[in-house]
């Protein structure tokens, strides 16, 4: 399995390198600075890639298009510093698999690799864990669209959204109400007055 680790701080890779290989040691790692050194210096296969947004040229959100163009079946975890929904949903929508905070513990960031390695996806909570927890509005849009029967498909022409990131949010949205279908995130919501 080879991680490509995208970050400009040589210092934070060395921490997130340590922490992958803690937890899977026959993981290669590769390193880069920038999207640039990445394009230019990783020609080798990859099984995912960890990048930080805040880079040194093209930001990690423009770099997903050129790096999804080199390996388009890697998955991209998106670190970030801020997790504001509008640098969250882009990076969805240009193709990343998954967007969590760079203050994140390292076996979170670790858990998070993995989860993008077996193909789910992976959001930041909208809220703090000390604040009592709320959907944002978008996912407040997803639900709405959701309990009017609607698929991914179609909630994403709607929301002008891709499917992908449709369904990142419709996972946040499972989890908030703490259900597993559409079925009974309708009867949730209904019962807690979030639709009419």
């Amino acid at each position: 399995m080879h991680i490509l680790i995208i970050d400009d701080h040589g210092l934070y890779r060395s921490g997130l390198r340590a922490a992958i290989t803690a937890n899977m040691p026959d993981a290669g790692i590769f390193e880069a600075g920038s999207i640039d050194d990445a394009m230019c210096g990783i020609t080798d296969s990859l099984d995912a890639i960890v990048l930080d947004n805040r880079l040194p040229g093209l930001n990690g959100v423009e770099g997903i298009t050129l790096l999804r163009k080199k390996w388009p079946l890697v998955p991209v975890l998106m670190l970030s510093s801020q997790n504001d929904p509008e640098i969250v949903d882009l990076a969805f929508e240009r193709g990343a698999s998954g967007f969590i905070s760079k203050g994140d513990a390292a076996d979170k960031i670790v858990a998070a690799i993995n989860l993008i390695l077996r193909g789910k996806f992976t959001a930041p909570l909208s809220e703090s864990e000390t604040t009592l927890p709320r959907l944002t509005p978008r996912q407040c849009e997803v639900l709405d669209l959701l309990c009017q029967g609607m698929s991914n498909k179609l909630i994403a022409r709607r929301l002008m959204l891709t499917e992908n990131t449709v369904r990142v949010h419709v996972q946040a949205v499972l989890g908030f109400l703490q259900v597993s279908s559409r079925s009974q995130a309708i009867v949730a919501a209904r019962s807690r007055g979030l639709i009419g």
